[in-house]
């Protein structure tokens, strides 16, 4: 079944991001891929999380996940982003909130 889990006989959607959330992730990427930061990703669509992986190579373990759980909406919030040791870097109810925490690796201080 695409798109969905199954468990125990009952049918569980599974999570996405729309077509706005997408279309930001994608936007992000792209600036750090023109940059030669970031190499590839991979999006996951999990029945508690929707996933969006950056890889610097595509054999090595995910730089950052910026991960999406409605599920704590309500509580911290559904967005986060989580390095590669699996520390969360930001947490929040917005994704573009979220997303500033690579603000800063935008700018390369030249001396």
């Amino acid at each position: 079944m695409n798109g969905t889990h199954v468990s125990a006989g009952r049918v569980k959607p599974h999570v996405h991001f729309d077509r706005r959330e997408l279309d930001r992730l994608l936007q992000l990427y792209g600036f750090f891929v023109a940059k030669g930061d970031w190499k590839d990703y991979a999006i996951d669509d999990l029945p508690d999380r929707a996933v969006f992986s950056i890889f610097r190579r595509a054999a090595e373990a995910p730089l950052y996940r910026i991960e999406k759980q409605p599920k704590l909406a309500r509580r911290q919030g559904a967005w986060a982003v989580v390095s590669m040791s699996g520390q969360i870097l930001k947490r929040g109810h917005e994704l573009e909130a979220v997303l500033r925490v690579f603000d800063a690796k935008k700018l390369k201080v030249v001396s």
